[in-house]
């Protein structure tokens, strides 16, 4: 790839992280996406490289079509094709590129401004249903590694008690957790810090495991809540890999078993106990509420009720 083009990318890369806020995760996820796109065009026409102006949306659906024909192959996808949201992804990234080459004035127009995104079908949220619930959180009895399973039992009774994302738990350091006050506090995404509150089983959780470790609350504030085997603080695929053993033997096998199943778990438990969807949107830091509504489409017949009981026209 031209290298004028390499640093076009790294600094927009940069602008991202500065003036967006964005999780270095996300950077990254763009940073590939740029790549995957540059090298479709060194393959499609190389001279557009050379003349970004010369991209028009043609161009960029002839990528977004070679996407779709496109296999996966990362570990766990069996060489499926790519899915629409990931298109979808990838049209965000450059609509997003080619708007800051606008705003530095490297180019006059965004191309990809009239490319219209691929539908996405919301998909309904595999969760835990609540008789489960304890069947689950005795999984971790199973390990003899006595400070693996007070960690894994901690980690599920944090995930179900919060909702929190895996990144957000996996950045938790002891000073995150206000353990007077049962009060988490949680970077989430674009760096916007939260408070959710936790009860007593999460709380005794931790402290078990932070006291078969060799730690408790008052130790060095910046020390990783979590660890791994080596002490250092847990990776995300650790927590994917172990959580997704637990939930597929309660799920009976179902796809998509991971720390996200907990999240909807959370979501789907509070709707069904009449909590405000505007409550549960706070808690789990959905900037959007329609991000929210997926929980609605759970259990419809509990909306149905709540409508039924507040609206005065609904009988």
């Amino acid at each position: 790839m031209n290298d004028i083009y390499k640093d076009l990318i790294q600094d927009f890369l940069l602008h991202l992280g500065k003036e967006r806020n964005l999780s270095h995760n996300t950077i990254s996820a763009y940073g590939r996406d740029l790549d995957r796109f540059f090298n479709f065009l060194v393959n499609y026409d190389s001279t557009l490289v050379n003349n970004l102006n010369r991209i028009d949306r043609h161009v960029i659906r002839h990528f977004l079509g070679s996407e779709f024909e496109r296999k996966d192959i990362r570990p766990g996808r069996n060489g499926k094709n790519i899915t629409a949201r990931t298109i979808a992804r990838e049209l965000a990234t450059i609509k997003s590129f080619f708007k800051y080459l606008v705003l530095v004035e490297r180019i006059n127009n965004n191309p990809a401004i009239n490319v219209q995104t691929p539908k996405i079908e919301k998909q309904i949220p595999n969760f835990v249903q609540l008789s489960k619930i304890q069947e689950l959180m005795e999984q971790p009895k199973k390990e003899k590694r006595i400070l693996i399973r007070k960690r894994d039992y901690a980690i599920l009774e944090l995930f179900y008690a919060t909702g929190i994302r895996l990144s957000e738990l996996v950045g938790l350091n002891i000073g995150s957790v206000n353990h007077v006050e049962n009060l988490l506090k949680v970077i989430g995404k674009g760096n916007k810090e939260r408070i959710v509150p936790f009860g007593k089983k999460a709380k005794t959780a931790m402290e078990q495991y932070l006291n078969e470790r060799g730690d408790g609350w008052g130790s060095q504030s910046d020390l990783p809540l979590f660890m791994g085997t080596k002490k250092k603080r847990i990776s995300n695929r650790t927590v994917q890999n172990r959580l997704k053993k637990y939930l597929q033997i309660i799920l009976g096998g179902k796809k998509g078993a991971s720390p996200h199943t907990l999240r909807h778990t959370f979501g789907t438990h509070l709707l069904d106990n009449d909590a405000d969807i505007r409550s549960i949107q706070e808690l789990l830091g959905h900037n959007s509420i329609s991000s929210t509504q997926i929980y609605t489409k759970v259990n419809p017949e509990k909306m149905k009720k709540i409508y039924e009981s507040a609206h005065p026209h609904a009988s």
